[in-house]
């Protein structure tokens, strides 16, 4: 049965997230008075992720609200834990300003679009909200190219759990097996979306996160996707499958 649909990731699929938060962190820690004191940009950067990565684990656990997660990461990186809610939400409102300012989408992602369009359907499935994905997709110039966006925080599930791409499928009226899945993390976007039955496809950009999970289809660039939706390779044949 041939690919009829596409659900996409955002961050660092579509959106060059890592590079917006690079410049959008330095700037802002620049303009708070603080460059400097996380040793490096890159230093910095890290334990922001750290903490981000840390957090958003906690609210995808139920643990703690969007909000809350959002909070409890400034007050950590601050070294801060009795900073009130509006000061650290203050904060992260300035940091959100700069990130902004540096968004942009990776070079390859209209021309695969432009190749796709009347080919497939497509739609997002996001771990985050609709409140941030979807005014990023329209200032990215991308929401109308999209049917559906489905995020975590309206659904309740995170990737890589089965029931979030299962519910972008529902939100196409597709079947699992009628739809790829497009996105730059091997366990959370390509196993899980391989787990849950869709055609797992594995954007690897830099190749050096190692040799991936089995049954999923790993393309370095976006240009490398419509020759392999065109050939239905979710079985393996002349896909580079592994």
């Amino acid at each position: 049965m041939p690919i009829r649909a596409v659900l996409w990731d955002i961050d660092d699929t579509l959106f060059d997230y890592t590079g917006a938060d690079t410049a959008g962190l330095a700037r802002h820690l620049a303009a708070e008075g603080l460059d400097g004191k996380y040793g490096t940009a890159a230093e910095a950067l890290a334990l922001w992720r750290q903490l981000t990565d840390r957090h958003w684990a906690r609210f995808a656990a139920g643990e703690v609200s969007f909000p809350g997660q959002r909070r409890d990461r400034v007050r950590d990186f601050l070294g801060a834990p009795g900073m009130g809610d509006s000061e650290a939400e203050g904060w992260f409102d300035r940091y959100v300003e700069h990130y902004k300012a540096a968004w942009a989408l990776f070079p390859d992602v209209m021309p695969v679009l432009d190749a796709l369009a009347g080919r497939y359907r497509h739609g997002v499935v996001s771990n985050s909200s609709s409140a941030n994905q979807d005014p990023k997709l329209r200032r990215l110039g991308l929401r109308e190219r999209f049917e559906v966006l489905v995020c975590a925080v309206e659904i309740g599930v995170s990737k890589p759990e089965a029931a979030a791409f299962l519910a972008g499928c529902e939100a196409l009226g597709l079947a699992p097996g009628d739809v790829a899945y497009v996105g730059d993390q091997p366990e959370i976007d390509a196993r899980g979306a391989r787990d849950a039955g869709l055609t797992a496809v594995w954007l690897d950009r830099d190749g050096t996160r190692g040799p991936g999970p089995e049954g999923v289809h790993r393309i370095a660039g976006l240009a490398q996707l419509p020759d392999l939706l065109a050939a239905d390779t979710r079985f393996g044949a002349r896909s580079g499958i592994r």
